[in-house]
Protein backbone atom coordinates (compact mmCIF):
# COMPACT_ATOMS: atom_id res chain seq x y z
CA UNK A 1 0.00 0.00 0.00
CA UNK A 2 1.15 3.43 -0.75
CA UNK A 3 1.21 5.39 2.60
CA UNK A 4 1.71 9.34 2.53
CA UNK A 5 2.99 11.50 4.72
CA UNK A 6 0.87 15.37 5.15
CA UNK A 7 0.76 18.09 7.64
CA UNK A 8 -1.46 20.68 7.88
CA UNK A 9 -1.32 24.64 6.32
CA UNK A 10 -1.64 26.99 9.18
CA UNK A 11 -1.67 30.83 9.24
CA UNK A 12 1.81 30.77 9.35
CA UNK A 13 2.50 29.91 6.06
CA UNK A 14 1.94 33.43 4.64
CA UNK A 15 5.56 33.51 6.11
CA UNK A 16 6.95 31.04 3.91
CA UNK A 17 10.64 30.77 2.49
CA UNK A 18 10.19 32.07 -0.97
CA UNK A 19 12.99 32.46 -3.89
CA UNK A 20 11.82 33.05 -7.21
CA UNK A 21 8.22 34.07 -6.99
CA UNK A 22 7.28 37.74 -5.49
CA UNK A 23 5.27 37.83 -1.75
CA UNK A 24 1.67 37.77 -2.45
CA UNK A 25 -1.71 37.70 -0.44
CA UNK A 26 -2.04 33.88 0.71
CA UNK A 27 -6.25 33.18 1.41
CA UNK A 28 -5.52 30.77 4.24
CA UNK A 29 -8.60 29.33 4.65
CA UNK A 30 -8.47 28.58 0.83
CA UNK A 31 -5.14 26.89 1.11
CA UNK A 32 -6.54 24.80 4.24
CA UNK A 33 -9.42 23.76 2.30
CA UNK A 34 -6.56 23.17 -0.79
CA UNK A 35 -4.72 21.03 1.66
CA UNK A 36 -7.63 19.21 2.86
CA UNK A 37 -8.72 18.24 -0.90
CA UNK A 38 -5.30 17.01 -1.91
CA UNK A 39 -5.75 15.02 1.18
CA UNK A 40 -9.20 13.44 0.30
CA UNK A 41 -7.55 13.04 -3.50
CA UNK A 42 -5.00 10.31 -2.28
CA UNK A 43 -7.51 8.77 -0.21
CA UNK A 44 -9.79 8.20 -2.88
CA UNK A 45 -6.75 7.05 -5.33
CA UNK A 46 -5.99 4.65 -1.95
CA UNK A 47 -3.65 5.92 -0.51
CA UNK A 48 -3.19 5.44 3.20
CA UNK A 49 -2.86 9.62 4.32
CA UNK A 50 -0.95 10.30 7.91
CA UNK A 51 -1.76 13.81 8.45
CA UNK A 52 0.76 14.96 11.17
CA UNK A 53 -0.28 17.56 13.76
CA UNK A 54 0.11 21.26 12.49
CA UNK A 55 3.41 22.91 13.19
CA UNK A 56 2.42 26.81 13.41
CA UNK A 57 5.78 28.11 14.03
CA UNK A 58 6.57 26.21 10.76
CA UNK A 59 5.55 28.37 8.12
CA UNK A 60 6.65 25.93 5.12
CA UNK A 61 5.63 22.20 7.38
CA UNK A 62 2.96 21.66 4.85
CA UNK A 63 5.80 20.82 2.47
CA UNK A 64 6.89 17.22 4.17
CA UNK A 65 8.61 16.24 0.74
CA UNK A 66 11.57 18.06 1.55
CA UNK A 67 12.22 16.04 4.54
CA UNK A 68 13.34 12.77 3.34
CA UNK A 69 13.94 10.87 0.65
CA UNK A 70 12.67 7.06 0.93
CA UNK A 71 13.34 4.32 -1.29
CA UNK A 72 12.15 0.93 -0.38
CA UNK A 73 15.16 0.05 1.98
CA UNK A 74 15.80 3.08 3.82
CA UNK A 75 14.89 6.42 4.57
CA UNK A 76 17.67 9.44 3.78
CA UNK A 77 17.22 12.21 5.95
CA UNK A 78 17.42 15.65 4.27
CA UNK A 79 19.63 18.01 5.33
CA UNK A 80 17.71 20.96 4.58
CA UNK A 81 19.46 23.57 2.62
CA UNK A 82 17.29 26.80 4.10
CA UNK A 83 17.90 26.60 7.90
CA UNK A 84 14.83 27.85 8.73
CA UNK A 85 13.16 24.46 7.64
CA UNK A 86 16.05 22.33 9.65
CA UNK A 87 13.33 22.04 12.17
CA UNK A 88 10.64 20.40 10.31
CA UNK A 89 12.47 17.27 10.28
CA UNK A 90 11.91 15.76 14.04
CA UNK A 91 8.25 14.52 13.90
CA UNK A 92 8.70 13.24 10.35
CA UNK A 93 11.77 11.04 11.10
CA UNK A 94 10.03 10.10 13.78
CA UNK A 95 7.12 8.66 11.60
CA UNK A 96 9.37 7.18 9.13
CA UNK A 97 11.30 5.17 11.88
CA UNK A 98 8.63 3.13 11.89
CA UNK A 99 8.65 1.70 8.10
CA UNK A 100 12.63 2.46 7.27
CA UNK A 101 15.86 2.98 8.84
CA UNK A 102 17.36 5.63 8.62
CA UNK A 103 20.42 7.56 6.94
CA UNK A 104 21.57 10.81 7.59
CA UNK A 105 24.35 13.46 5.50
CA UNK A 106 27.30 15.18 7.18
CA UNK A 107 27.20 18.76 7.99
CA UNK A 108 28.76 19.64 4.55
CA UNK A 109 26.14 18.69 2.30
CA UNK A 110 22.25 20.27 1.43
CA UNK A 111 19.76 18.20 0.43
CA UNK A 112 16.00 18.76 -0.10
CA UNK A 113 13.48 15.65 -1.11
CA UNK A 114 12.01 18.12 -4.12
CA UNK A 115 15.43 17.71 -5.51
CA UNK A 116 14.57 13.93 -6.11
CA UNK A 117 12.60 12.41 -8.93
CA UNK A 118 12.67 8.46 -8.68
CA UNK A 119 12.10 6.57 -12.24
CA UNK A 120 12.50 2.84 -10.99
CA UNK A 121 15.86 2.28 -9.61
CA UNK A 122 17.06 5.58 -11.02
CA UNK A 123 17.24 8.81 -8.54
CA UNK A 124 17.45 12.19 -10.46
CA UNK A 125 18.61 14.74 -7.77
CA UNK A 126 18.70 18.60 -8.64
CA UNK A 127 21.86 20.60 -8.01
CA UNK A 128 19.87 23.88 -7.29
CA UNK A 129 19.59 26.26 -4.14
CA UNK A 130 18.65 23.98 -1.64
CA UNK A 131 20.99 20.99 -3.30
CA UNK A 132 24.70 20.95 -3.43
CA UNK A 133 27.00 18.61 -5.14
CA UNK A 134 27.84 17.32 -1.44
CA UNK A 135 24.45 16.38 -1.22
CA UNK A 136 24.12 14.58 -4.08
CA UNK A 137 27.21 12.34 -3.19
CA UNK A 138 26.29 11.48 -0.04
CA UNK A 139 23.20 10.18 -1.73
CA UNK A 140 24.56 8.04 -3.85
CA UNK A 141 26.94 6.72 -1.12
CA UNK A 142 23.36 5.74 1.22
CA UNK A 143 21.41 4.37 -1.83
CA UNK A 144 23.94 3.11 -4.32
CA UNK A 145 24.48 -0.66 -1.90
CA UNK A 146 21.11 -1.46 -2.63
CA UNK A 147 21.27 -0.69 -6.50
CA UNK A 148 20.33 2.80 -7.48
CA UNK A 149 22.11 4.88 -9.52
CA UNK A 150 21.94 8.25 -8.46
CA UNK A 151 22.47 10.92 -11.51
CA UNK A 152 22.80 15.00 -10.82
CA UNK A 153 20.46 17.22 -12.82
CA UNK A 154 20.90 20.97 -13.05
CA UNK A 155 18.32 23.65 -12.01
CA UNK A 156 18.13 27.12 -12.54
CA UNK A 157 15.12 29.12 -12.77
CA UNK A 158 13.31 27.40 -9.84
CA UNK A 159 13.57 25.76 -6.50
CA UNK A 160 13.30 21.81 -7.12
CA UNK A 161 14.32 19.58 -9.89
CA UNK A 162 10.59 18.51 -9.08
CA UNK A 163 9.22 22.12 -9.65
CA UNK A 164 10.71 21.72 -13.16
CA UNK A 165 9.97 18.18 -14.09
CA UNK A 166 7.91 14.78 -12.96
CA UNK A 167 8.14 11.08 -13.74
CA UNK A 168 4.77 10.61 -14.74
CA UNK A 169 5.07 6.88 -15.47
CA UNK A 170 5.21 5.09 -18.55
CA UNK A 171 8.87 6.27 -19.25
CA UNK A 172 7.80 9.75 -19.94
CA UNK A 173 8.86 12.73 -18.36
CA UNK A 174 6.63 15.71 -17.81
CA UNK A 175 9.06 19.14 -18.01
CA UNK A 176 9.89 23.01 -18.58
CA UNK A 177 13.30 22.50 -20.20
CA UNK A 178 14.16 26.21 -19.75
CA UNK A 179 14.36 25.39 -16.08
CA UNK A 180 15.93 21.80 -15.95
CA UNK A 181 18.61 20.02 -18.36
CA UNK A 182 16.41 17.23 -19.81
CA UNK A 183 19.37 15.88 -21.46
CA UNK A 184 20.05 14.04 -18.42
CA UNK A 185 16.66 12.19 -19.12
CA UNK A 186 18.37 9.94 -21.77
CA UNK A 187 15.85 7.35 -22.49
CA UNK A 188 12.95 8.95 -21.64
CA UNK A 189 9.96 10.77 -23.65
CA UNK A 190 9.86 13.99 -22.70
CA UNK A 191 6.49 16.05 -22.69
CA UNK A 192 7.11 19.82 -22.60
CA UNK A 193 4.76 21.91 -21.02
CA UNK A 194 3.62 25.16 -22.71
CA UNK A 195 5.85 28.33 -22.28
CA UNK A 196 2.56 30.01 -21.25
CA UNK A 197 2.23 27.47 -18.18
CA UNK A 198 6.15 27.25 -17.05
CA UNK A 199 4.70 26.03 -13.00
CA UNK A 200 2.76 22.87 -14.37
CA UNK A 201 5.85 20.49 -14.59
CA UNK A 202 5.01 19.67 -10.98
CA UNK A 203 2.98 16.20 -11.37
CA UNK A 204 2.29 13.19 -9.41
CA UNK A 205 1.27 9.52 -9.96
CA UNK A 206 -0.70 7.88 -8.56
CA UNK A 207 -1.71 4.13 -9.60
CA UNK A 208 -2.56 4.98 -13.60
CA UNK A 209 -3.47 8.50 -13.03
CA UNK A 210 -1.74 11.58 -13.20
CA UNK A 211 -2.60 14.42 -10.74
CA UNK A 212 -1.73 17.64 -12.24
CA UNK A 213 -2.56 21.58 -11.17
CA UNK A 214 -5.87 22.93 -12.16
CA UNK A 215 -4.27 26.24 -13.23
CA UNK A 216 -2.61 24.71 -16.28
CA UNK A 217 -5.13 23.36 -19.05
CA UNK A 218 -3.31 23.21 -22.00
CA UNK A 219 -0.68 21.20 -19.82
CA UNK A 220 -3.80 18.53 -19.25
CA UNK A 221 -4.19 18.50 -22.50
CA UNK A 222 -1.16 17.54 -23.85
CA UNK A 223 -1.19 15.05 -21.35
CA UNK A 224 -4.39 13.59 -22.49
CA UNK A 225 -3.69 13.24 -25.99
CA UNK A 226 -0.72 11.17 -25.38
CA UNK A 227 -2.78 8.83 -23.29
CA UNK A 228 -2.93 9.76 -19.84
CA UNK A 229 -5.55 9.56 -17.62
CA UNK A 230 -5.23 13.24 -16.00
CA UNK A 231 -7.22 14.37 -12.94
CA UNK A 232 -6.28 18.34 -11.47
CA UNK A 233 -6.52 19.77 -8.49
CA UNK A 234 -6.76 23.52 -7.42
CA UNK A 235 -3.50 24.15 -5.13
CA UNK A 236 -4.05 28.23 -6.28
CA UNK A 237 -2.96 29.41 -2.81
CA UNK A 238 -0.11 26.80 -1.83
CA UNK A 239 1.62 28.03 -5.24
CA UNK A 240 1.96 30.96 -4.16
CA UNK A 241 4.45 29.73 -1.30
CA UNK A 242 6.05 28.45 -3.78
CA UNK A 243 4.75 24.60 -3.22
CA UNK A 244 3.41 22.12 -5.85
CA UNK A 245 1.71 18.65 -6.01
CA UNK A 246 4.74 16.53 -4.72
CA UNK A 247 5.59 18.78 -2.11
CA UNK A 248 3.08 18.38 -0.21
CA UNK A 249 3.70 14.48 0.53
CA UNK A 250 6.15 12.49 1.59
CA UNK A 251 4.71 9.38 -0.77
CA UNK A 252 6.32 5.63 -0.02
CA UNK A 253 5.29 1.70 -0.31
CA UNK A 254 4.85 0.69 3.55
CA UNK A 255 4.32 -3.17 2.15
CA UNK A 256 8.09 -3.03 1.58
CA UNK A 257 9.85 -3.87 4.87
CA UNK A 258 13.12 -1.50 5.53
CA UNK A 259 16.25 -3.48 4.95
CA UNK A 260 18.81 -4.18 8.17
CA UNK A 261 21.96 -1.87 7.71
Amino acid sequence: MLTAITRSVTESIVDCELTFLPRRHIDVSKAIRQHRQYEECLRRLGVHVISLAPEPGLPDSPFVEDVAVVVDELAVIAAMGAVTRKPEVQSIEHVLSLYRSARYLNDSATLEGGDVIQAGDSLYVGLSRRTNREGVDQLREAVSPFGYQVRAVKVSGCLHLSTGCSYIGSNTILANPDWVDVSRFDGFKIISVPRSEPWAANAMLIGDTVIAAGAYPKTRARLEQQGFRVETLDISELEKAEGGLTCLSLIFDSDKPAAVL
